[in-house]
């Protein structure tokens, strides 16, 4: 039973990455150390889109930090290579329409209840945020939901509204 459930905010480059990647790994910066040790194998993971303030994916945590300086996210800063590492495993990743607007399902979530209505977007700003169980399932049921009915459509040959 996963003792965490995290939220990472990248950059919608940085998740293409990940998504490249096969979502088998995940690098966080330099300054991340302390909060990537705290991450264990079956710890779930929501990503969240910097910028264009969606929700895209979750995946589980497969395995505990590591140190890799192979460069593969970018940074405005070129001697950031992302050194700590945790390898994950894709659990409902949506197609690039699919992604779910923060805007709208934001002030639904316990954990930006803490800020004031208004400046939500605060709640996202760093790397790495502990969420609530519950904020989690709720984003990720309405993943599920997006990609059963991407399925659906895919099957029937529909083509989606």
């Amino acid at each position: 039973m996963p003792r965490n459930y995290l939220m990472l905010a990248v950059s919608p480059d940085n998740y293409d990455v990940t998504r490249e990647q096969g979502f088998t790994v995940q690098g966080m910066r330099g300054n991340q150390k302390r909060k990537v040790q705290r991450v264990e194998v079956g710890d779930r993971i929501l990503f969240y889109l910097t910028g264009v303030q969606k929700f895209a994916a979750t995946a589980t945590a497969t395995s505990t930090l590591f140190e890799e300086h192979t460069s593969l996210w970018g940074n405005h800063n070129p001697d950031e290579d992302f050194p700590w590492r945790i390898k994950i495993k894709p659990a409902v990743v949506l197609d690039e329409d699919q992604f779910i607007d923060a805007r709208l399902i934001a002030p639904r979530m316990d954990y930006v209840k803490k800020w004031i209505p208004e400046m939500w977007p605060l709640a996202f700003v760093g790397d790495i945020h502990i969420i609530p169980k519950k904020d989690f399932f709720l984003l990720e049921e309405e993943m599920n939901k997006l990609a059963k009915t991407k399925k659906e459509e895919s099957k029937s040959g529909a083509s989606p509204a």
